[in-house]
C-alpha cells in the first residue's frame, strides 16, 4: 500500500509508529533475500590450462559453481579437485609450464616481427574530414596480417578508441600479459 493519506475510518498512525512497521516488515524479509545470495557455493578446482585473468595451469582455486559447471569443465580448462586429481597436480603443472614457454617463444617470434612495422589503412571520408564509420581493431588486424604475411588476430590489437579522422597514430599489439608490440598506423582517406 501507498503512503499519503490514510482512508476515512482508518486508525491514526504515528510516523515513528509507521516507520517502525515498515522497517519490522523488511527486516523480515530480508533474512530471505541473504539466504538467496548465500546459496552459491564456490568449487574447487585444479585449472588444466591458463585461463587468462583467472588462473594458470597446475593451480588450485575456489571459483563460483555455475562458471565450473557451465564453462570450465565443460570447456576442459578444469577439473574438480578431487584426491585423485590432486595426486597429479604436479604433471598438470609440469605440462602447463611446457605449453606456457612454448607459447612464448611463439608470442616472442610474433613480436619481432610486429614490433616497429608501420602499416596505411584508408577509409571514406565525410566532408566535415571525419571518416563515416572508425577504423577498427579488426581493419587494423586484417591489414596488418596483408603486410606482414602471417596470421594476426583481431584481440591482439589495442585502440583505445577509434579512430575516426585521418592521421598517424601509434598502436598497441598485445599478445600476451607480458608480451607486447607496438605498431605505426597512418590512417588517409581513400580517394
Amino acid at each position: 500500500m501507498g503512503g499519503g493519506i490514510p482512508p476515512p475510518g482508518a486508525p491514526e498512525v504515528s510516523v515513528s509508529a509507521f516507520v517502525s512497521l515498515r522497517a519490522r516488515r523488511i527486516m523480515t524479509e530480508t533474512p530471505l533475500l541473504i539466504h538467496l545470495t548465500q546459496d552459491v557455493i564456490p568449487m574447487e578446482v585444479v585449472f588444466v590450462q591458463d585461463v587468462a585473468n583467472k588462473a594458470r595451469a597446475g593451480e588450485v582455486r575456489q571459483v563460483p559453481d555455475g562458471y565450473a559447471r557451465n564453462y570450465l569443465l565443460p570447456q576442459g580448462l578444469a577439473l574438480m579437485a578431487t584426491p585423485e586429481v590432486l595426486k597429479r597436480l604436479h604433471k598438470i603443472k609440469s605440462v602447463g609450464d611446457e605449453v606456457r614457454m612454448r607459447e612464448t617463444r611463439v608470442l616472442e617470434e610474433i613480436k619481432e616481427a610486429l614490433d616497429g612495422t608501420e602499416i596505411t589503412v584508408q577509409a571514406r571520408v565525410t566532408p566535415t574530414g571525419r571518416y563515416y564509420g572508425a577504423i577498427t581493431a579488426t581493419h587494423i588486424s586484417m591489414t596488418l596480417a596483408e603486410t606482414v604475411g602471417r596470421e594476426v588476430e583481431r584481440r591482439w590489437v589495442e585502440v583505445p578508441e577509434p579512430i575516426r579522422e585521418p592521421g598517424e597514430y601509434d598502436v598497441t599489439m598485445r599478445l600476451s600479459t607480458e608480451i607486447a608490440a607496438t605498431i605505426h598506423v597512418t590512417a588517409e582517406a581513400e580517394e
